[in-house]
């Protein structure tokens, strides 16, 4: 069997300050094995000293930039997925010198066997940057108010959970009259409730010209009822390119909301969703579905498949229908986007009546 096997293959296992490299020729014999700093000008001698190499690196928090660099430099660069590496997280005795020739090993053999994932493009980063900002304000604010809830609580006081947004405004409309005193211990934290508030609305309104601007297939996307800015924005800047996949339905594993597999013979489990990719997206994800699914919730192909799901009882008929919705939801956004398709939200009817 012919395999496409470089001059030269480098494993790095990255580091905070500096990286361990292993570099293998084509024959699989050792070159060296050494630190490395963990800079752009390293990076440089070591493309000067093996031009054309393959490189393989583990995912991590800098191997984005990383993968960028050494790809502007001309090599060909896997970055492996850490959840199929056993023979790296699991090893008796593991160290950054046997990770990095493990990893060199894997990646000059067979690079299928690293799983390897795709990084997007720098712009990408920076805008996805803005999203998690977003969402990390949004947590802080539903801290601070479910404390202030329970901390009131307990003095006999029952605040209403109106929209975030406007919780301070009612806060104080509600605590003016009866409990104007507590209402000036804690206005140091409504203060900042409103802070926060008005930081969202901005990133809201960033979001939104980052979508027109630079995503303008958001807008086709957006189309499905219960689909916003953020969803669609992370959407595109996680999935990066459409082509990626061989088909639609392939996202839905990507994305971590298809069921794990234990087949053996006769034994075929039923197990959980796998939960791979991003963690983030597939909350937003499960967040529309559940939104479609709810009360609130037009009439469509998704809200019906995902009520009939839901119909068939069980105890966790609910939860599984809204999984199920997520998915198939996945897979849509992904055959609007490549087909640039208009969405339909009753496509199943009008094929059925043509």
């Amino acid at each position: 069997m012919k395999t496409n096997i470089p001059p030269h293959t480098v494993g790095i296992d990255l580091g905070d300050k500096k990286h361990h490299i292993c570099v293998l020729d084509a024959a699989g014999s050792q070159l060296e094995s050494r630190p490395m700093a963990n800079n752009k000008e390293a990076f440089a001698r070591l493309s000067r000293k093996y031009p054309e190499a393959r490189i393989v690196m583990e995912v991590g928090a800098q191997s984005p930039w990383i993968s960028r660099a050494f790809d502007a430099l001309g090599h060909e660069v896997l970055v492996a997925n850490a959840r199929k590496l056993r023979a790296i997280y699991q090893d008796d005795r593991k160290s950054d010198e046997a990770d990095a020739e493990i990893l060199a090993r894997m990646g000059r053999f067979d690079p299928k066997l690293l799983h390897p994932i795709h990084h997007g493009s720098e712009q990408s980063q920076r805008h996805l940057i803005v999203v998690k900002q977003r969402d990390n304000l949004v947590r802080r604010r539903a801290n601070m108010i479910c404390s202030l809830r329970f901390t009131v609580k307990s003095l006999g006081i029952r605040l209403r959970s109106p929209n975030s947004a406007c919780f301070a405004k009612a806060c104080r409309l509600a605590m003016k009259q009866e409990h104007s005193l507590l209402l000036d211990e804690i206005e140091c934290v409504l203060e900042v409730i409103d802070v926060i508030s008005a930081k969202i609305r901005e990133l809201d309104k960033r979001l939104e010209e980052i979508c027109e601007e630079h995503y303008p297939d958001t807008r086709r996307l957006r189309q499905i009822v219960g689909v916003g800015p953020v969803t669609a924005l992370t959407y595109v800047l996680v999935i990066d390119d459409t082509g990626r996949f061989a088909n639609s339905r392939a996202v839905g594993a990507y994305l971590g909301l298809c069921p794990r597999r234990d087949q053996s013979g006769d034994t075929d489990k039923e197990l959980r969703i796998s939960k791979a990719g991003n963690a983030y997206l597939r909350k937003l994800l499960v967040s529309a579905a559940q939104y479609i699914i709810g009360p609130f919730g037009q009439d469509c192909d998704l809200r019906r498949h995902g009520l009939e799901l839901a119909s068939r009882g069980g105890q966790k008929a609910k939860k599984k229908a809204v999984v199920a919705v997520a998915r198939k939801l996945a897979v849509l956004m992904h055959h609007l986007w490549s087909r640039k398709a208009d969405y339909q939200a009753s496509y199943n009817n009008h094929s059925q009546a043509a």
